[in-house]
């Protein structure tokens, strides 16, 4: 218990200091790498002492000190959102957040008394998301002092609030321990609406009128589906005399009495995982400094919502609730990933994809079976890595370019070659095999045939075809090279290559113990919370596939590299729709005129764009999601 206390409690303090840190320097830099060090030393000391011990582990019975902390710490909150709400004259936030903060008050002062339950619980699905938190979250903490300083140098137009920014980061990091730690609904809530309101500062850090604007949409949306927690607390509590995390689970685990909780639960982890209708809030955050959207992405925000849908999945099993999850989640992943193709800003391709991938996670978790369950927890982890290295990636290119265009990063990998295989390495944990991420589609395909789910099945074939679109255009940008291609100035901080390189190993070790995962982490973790002995899902079979795979991934650069040896070199001028001006960069066009090559990819917006597509997306989403949120509730009523 005592490390658990110190991973929640240790970010928020670290947080109060750099708050006082208003000046960049040593001091501040060495402070946030201490801490990020000690976090880290300290998770995966919790990780390694609670995998040997195998067993789930719950505390703290008796809590009234705590409760009623974090019921003054909620009235904060609230005073905090209604400040802002009033100051933007945004009067309808501050009604959200009165409305749910007064639901918990009222029930946390005047309620209905229950037996108490344990508010704190361990388990293997706690220490994966542990891992996620603190070793990925703090890479990017990590990476943040070097870029912070350069994008204060690229925008001298903003006011210099790094401190703020570097406090809310940590903020972030608390937060989302205590929240995967939690057990007890209300404290699961009082973490949850803490990081909405971390979104909310951070996606405005430049405090333009566009951040502005994006941050407020966070903002409403989160706060409705924190809404939709609140009430689900006190019906829970008032109706089913349940306040816990496992015991409504277990309430509700085929058993229809808890459906409306449940499908509330669900809409709050519908929200904050930036499903359609909602994914208007992740796509703005785009606007904030890269760490913000890293760690959005990756290890705080998105997957506060997965992780919570994952932990109710018992309760989806053959059930509206389930098929409400399941449907938004499938619908997600394909028209997010149609809408992907489309764009040309990197850091708009990753949103769409983490919106699309959220997507699949969200329809495996409603599926409600362990082979679903197995997939969306695997996808859940490569997700992680992979994007938060393909985010600061893409900052990284552009500090050093100026551009985060895809169309840019033309020849990356002789311009920039470092930078380059970082991105290589992020793009191929996304599709390529043996990459968890493909395995776990596999997985999430089998799980879907076996729950006799057609459209699911539809949406996870035609969602899958065009993510493999947009990532090898990417992926063909990089890697395609004009002759005589300049080399550019390495100006990547050493803060930014540790975080970097850290998190390219990180994925390549993640897929090397990809099966050691499963047997020892993943399923267990499925065998506690579906109350059976479950089949190994990686058979060896697998297992040795994905040895040849990566042997053949190491072997045959080098193969390529010794057949070229003592080969003379023999250069062919391409041909460019005209003469060749002999320098592979220009082409005499019919006018006799030299013209400049260029070679760009296909976006097909006129089909995929988002004037065609997002809106309809959205509004169908929408009217779905109401329709089937209003047949549930009324026929559990």
């Amino acid at each position: 218990m005592g490390v658990i206390a110190f991973l929640i409690i240790l970010p928020f303090v670290a947080a109060f200091f750099l708050a006082f840190m208003k000046q960049q320097g040593k001091m501040r830099d060495y402070f946030i790498y201490t801490c990020c060090a000690v976090i880290v030393a300290a998770v995966l000391y919790f990780a390694v002492t609670n995998l040997i011990n195998s067993e789930s582990r719950s505390y703290l019975l008796e809590t009234r000190g705590l409760d009623t902390a974090i019921l003054i710490g909620e009235f904060g909150l609230m005073g905090l959102v209604v400040y802002y709400g009033f100051h933007y004259k945004k009067y309808y936030v501050a009604f959200l957040s009165i409305a749910q903060t007064g639901l918990i008050a009222w029930l946390e002062l005047f309620g209905k008394k229950i037996p108490e339950a344990n508010h704190i619980l361990s388990d293997k699905l706690t220490i994966m998301m542990c891992l996620i938190i603190g070793v990925v979250g703090c890479l990017i903490c990590v990476y943040a002092v070097g870029y912070m300083k350069e994008y204060r140098a690229h925008h001298p137009e903003y006011r210099d609030r790094s401190a703020f920014f570097f406090a809310m980061l940590f903020v972030f990091l608390g937060a989302m321990f205590g929240l995967v730690f939690s057990n007890n609904l209300t404290w699961i809530y009082f973490f949850w609406e803490i990081t909405s309101i971390c979104s909310f500062l951070l996606i405005g850090y430049n405090q333009t009128q566009e951040a502005i604007t994006n941050s407020i949409r966070a903002l409403w949306m989160n706060l409705l589906g924190g809404l939709g927690f609140a009430v689900a607390i006190v019906y829970g509590t008032l109706v089913l005399n349940v306040a816990d995390l496992h015991g409504l689970v277990t309430l509700g685990a085929g058993n229809e009495i808890a459906i409306i909780p449940v499908i509330l639960l669900a809409f709050a982890g519908i929200t904050k995982s930036a499903q359609f209708p909602f994914s208007g809030w992740l796509l703005g955050a785009m606007v904030a400094p890269t760490p913000t959207s890293a760690l959005l992405h990756s290890a705080t925000m998105v997957k506060a919502g997965v992780y919570l849908l994952i932990r109710l999945s018992p309760t989806f099993a053959g059930n509206l609730a389930g098929t409400m999850v399941t449907t938004i989640g499938g619908f997600t992943f394909f028209a997010a990933s149609l809408l992907a193709i489309s764009q040309s800003d990197g850091k708009k391709v990753l949103a769409y994809s983490t919106i699309s991938n959220l997507g699949l996670i969200t329809a495996c978790a409603g599926v409600g079976m362990h082979e679903a369950v197995w997939a969306g927890v695997f996808l859940m982890m490569f997700h992680a890595v992979s994007k938060s290295l393909m985010f600061l990636s893409v900052g990284a290119v552009e500090n050093s370019t100026g551009s985060r265009n895809i169309e840019d990063m033309h020849g990356l990998i002789v311009k920039l070659p470092g930078l380059a295989f970082v991105m290589i390495v992020g793009i191929a944990g996304m599709f390529l095999a043996p990459f968890g991420m493909l395995i776990s589609k596999w997985a999430a395909l089998k799980a879907f045939v076996d729950s006799n789910s057609l459209l699911l099945v539809v949406f996870l074939i035609f969602g899958s075809a065009t993510t493999l679109f947009y990532w090898t255009k990417w992926l063909g940008k990089l890697v395609a090279v004009l002759h005589h291609s300049a080399r550019l100035p390495n100006t990547v901080g050493k803060s930014e290559w540790f975080s970097l390189i850290s998190q390219a190993v990180l994925m390549i070790s993640l897929c090397l113990t990809f099966p050691l995962v499963s047997t020892y982490i993943v399923e267990p973790f499925l065998s506690d919370m579906f109350h059976q002995t479950l089949p190994a899902i990686i058979s060896s079979g697998n297992v040795n596939i994905m040895i040849m795979m990566l042997c053949a991934i190491v072997i045959l650069p080098i193969a390529v590299r010794f057949l070229t040896f003592g080969k003379k070199n023999k250069i062919v001028m391409s041909y460019m729709g005209g003469a060749n001006a002999g320098d592979d960069r220009n082409f005499i066009d019919s006018f006799g005129d030299s013209k400049p090559m260029y070679l760009a990819n296909w976006y097909m917006e006129d089909y995929f764009g988002e004037k065609i597509i997002l809106k309809p997306a959205i509004m169908l989403a929408a009217a779905g999601l109401i329709v089937m949120m209003v047949i549930a509730i009324g026929g559990a009523v």
